[in-house]
């Protein structure tokens, strides 16, 4: 059993704390294996200093559940940082060093535009400057062998250049070096030696595969973000030690696995989707638990919105991402993320259209409800002024609520509109569910997927709040409300077991005579695997085999799963065959007279970790009495205003019943049911919405006919 499947001998609790950090709000949850007790906490994120902000609600969280800090014996954090210094261009300075003639991979790019009749986008601005894009000589050709050797006086005066430009990490990439890395391998020696303690990565260590503008753009960013997230892992690692907690923390992936801050350090890109991963494995567990299989995650926080499809249990993924402009490979769950959130800022453009986000009011200052000098209007000042969110408090009555400071933002917005405030408000409703509805479309209709098959799973601190106008205009009749929504992401983190993916491109014919190159190729990926595997402080892991195979002369491959690492004659025809019928399948022809190449091996290395107990819940016995908290005014599209009762989640009666229009508050999130709508509970605490759909009518959203008001 290896360290992290953490289960402390000799007496004493055993405490496992998740934790996942948004853009506005910072969740945690910690589980004592004796008793099998969740306890749960919520804090606003401190953008300053996010860290901090961890460090201070995991100590609240024990202290006010009376658990020992000593106890804790794993510590898992889900965190946003790579994305928010990507996207606010937040990277350190950064140089590189590449063949010569390649200094401008980056920005040639693949010349496509990414909108034909617009003239006046602007190019994305790389992490490492032009006066910071150093070439040197040398020259390794597609199938390894050295036409030229490397110029090691031109890396030295490399180096001396990039130190008199003060930049803080160095990226390496030379052409070919997925076919032969020992170019790259000197060169980063040499780098090492003569600059010691500068951040520095290879592409043959961060993507050794081909097409050299993805892989210079993968490594680049890679570089330019491992002293940011070293910095704060630092600061992080400091922090937890002086609290008393001794085991080193994991970092969740966006792949779904939870490594060391060893591995993400040397790769912080495949933390770009690390927070919504942990709501994607926590909507896996809870699939498998209520026998659903085919699932839309829909995590609807403070800043942003993220959905993935999950179909016969298992998430989508894609291995190639865009952040900020630049293409990064790493395989991950395909998560779609949109600038949607409470703290969605509405706005009037300058053809006097109402738009709402991508920009956000975080947790400071926040919406206008929360009384912290917020002075923009949000999609949460929206729901306050239509009776959706309560106006008292929420997080159990530690935040106060200001409606009447929501009312004077949103009127001061409907005057501009020159509307009166409630259809303000509406409109703002309106334009984020639209927004929301293109985010499940991209993962669901434009892949080919149907999701009137699917429930939607709705978390996130406001993911309740709106999923059932959006599955409604979807077509999606079910919708699934866990226990805890707004904390399903740091439960979600807990589950994650210890997963890497490894790769190598090969671009050989499938055939034959290229059994021993493909074979050379998988037992490498083996090594590093296990390599990998020792440095995670594991023992014992299953090893899953792909390869992404071509027609020859298409640019793009598909990936098929492999039997085992070693290939020979009889699995290669196999191989062969599944690939056609894939194609077909996919594209709706195949071609079996056309050779076929492999063109990458992959390797996926997972070793599994205990799971922590599910939570027992204790549902009330009774009836709607005890639970009903107030009869209040709320908004809904189809009646206006009307009175609607309130209840109480915590005390609503086991496998409880009743039909819309409601409001079920809680803790860490409030859910709308609308009129006719019916839900039930569940003796395990799940709340099921049945918004009572007919599929032979398909919705505006999803005919593809409009996609938005």
């Amino acid at each position: 059993m290896g360290k992290n499947n953490v289960l402390r001998r000799g007496g004493g609790s055993v405490v496992w704390v998740g934790m996942d950090t948004g853009g506005t709000f910072t969740d945690l949850v910690a589980v004592d294996f004796e008793s099998g007790r969740y306890h749960y906490h919520k804090v606003p994120t401190p953008t300053s200093d996010p860290a901090r902000g961890l460090l201070d609600g995991i100590a609240e969280l024990l202290d006010q559940n009376g658990l020992a800090r000593s106890d804790v014996a794993f510590l898992v954090l889900g965190t946003t940082l790579a994305t928010n210094a990507v996207i606010e261009g937040k990277w350190v300075p950064t140089g590189l060093i590449t063949t010569a003639g390649f200094r401008d991979t980056l920005e040639l790019a693949r010349q496509r535009r990414p909108h034909y009749f617009n003239l006046d986008i602007p190019k994305p601005v790389p992490p490492a400057a032009r006066d910071c894009r150093i070439e040197v000589g040398g020259r390794i050709a597609h199938d390894g062998s050295e036409v030229a050797p490397l110029a090691e006086d031109d890396v030295r005066r490399a180096v001396e250049r990039l130190k008199g430009k003060k930049v803080e990490a160095v990226a390496i990439c030379f052409v070919h070096a997925y076919a032969n890395p020992a170019h790259e391998e000197r060169a980063k020696a040499l780098v090492a030696d003569l600059w010691p303690g500068i951040y520095l990565c290879s592409s043959s260590e961060v993507l050794a595969e081909f097409r050299e503008f993805e892989r210079f753009a993968t490594t680049t960013v890679n570089a330019s973000l491992m002293p940011v997230m070293d910095r704060y892992l630092e600061r992080f690692e400091r922090g937890a030690a002086d609290l008393g907690i001794r085991p080193m923390p994991r970092v969740m992936q966006s792949n779904g696995g939870a490594v060391s801050p060893g591995a993400v350090r040397k790769l912080p890109i495949n933390t770009f989707f690390s927070g919504p991963a942990g709501g994607v494995i926590g909507s896996v567990g809870l699939g498998k638990h209520l026998g659903l299989n085919d699932l839309i995650t829909f995590d609807m926080g403070g800043t942003s919105t993220d959905v993935c499809l999950i179909r016969e249990g298992e998430p989508a993924q894609k291995s190639e991402r865009l952040m900020g402009g630049f293409p990064v490979r790493t395989r991950t769950f395909d998560i779609h993320t949109i600038g949607a959130g409470g703290g969605s800022i509405a706005w009037i453009d300058a053809g006097g259209l109402l738009k709402v986000g991508p920009q956000s009011a975080g947790a400071y200052p926040g919406p206008a409800a929360y009384g912290r000098g917020g002075k923009l209007p949000t999609v949460t000042d929206a729901n306050a002024v239509l009776g959706r969110l309560n106006p008292q408090a929420l997080l159990g009555g530690r935040m106060s609520m200001h409606p009447e400071k929501s009312r004077a933002v949103i009127e001061e917005l409907a005057g501009r509109l020159r509307v009166d405030a409630i259809k303000a408000a509406a409109g703002v409703i309106e334009i984020i569910n639209a927004n929301m509805i293109g985010a499940v479309r991209v993962i669901s209709v434009e892949q080919g997927e149907d999701p009137r098959n699917f429930t939607l799973v709705a978390f996130g601190g406001a993911g309740p709040l709106h999923a059932a106008d959006v599955a409604r205009n979807m077509g999606i009749r079910k919708v699934l409300v866990p226990p805890r929504p707004g904390l399903l992401s740091a439960i979600g983190l807990l589950h994650a077991d210890v997963r890497g993916d490894f790769s190598l491109t090969r671009l050989l014919r499938a055939g034959p005579e290229n059994l021993k190159a493909l074979n050379h190729g998988l037992e490498e990926l083996k090594k590093r695997g296990a390599a990998w595997l020792e440095g995670e402080g594991e023992e014992h892991a299953s090893f899953d085999w792909f390869a992404d195979l071509r027609y020859i002369g298409q640019n793009f491959e598909l990936l098929m799963a492999l039997k085992s690492g070693e290939l020979d004659d009889p699995s290669l025809v196999r191989l062969i065959n599944s690939f056609h019928r894939r194609h077909k399948d996919s594209y709706g022809y195949d071609m079996r007279g056309q050779p076929i190449e492999i063109v990458n091996l992959r390797l996926m290395v997972t070793a599994k970790r205990r799971t922590p107990p599910h939570e027992s819940v204790r549902l009330k016995r009774g009836d709607f009495k005890a639970a009903l908290i107030e009869q209040r005014k709320v908004w809904f599209p189809e009646t206006g205003f009307i009175a609607t009762p309130v209840y109480d989640r915590d005390r609503l009666p086991a496998e409880c019943r009743l039909t819309g229009p409601a409001v079920i508050e809680q803790m860490d999130a409030t859910a709308v049911v609308p009129p006719t709508a019916r839900l039930k509970g569940d003796k395990l605490g799940y709340l099921h919405l049945d918004l009572g759909i007919s599929r032979a009518k398909p919705d505006k959203f999803l005919s593809g006919g409009r996609h938005g008001p």
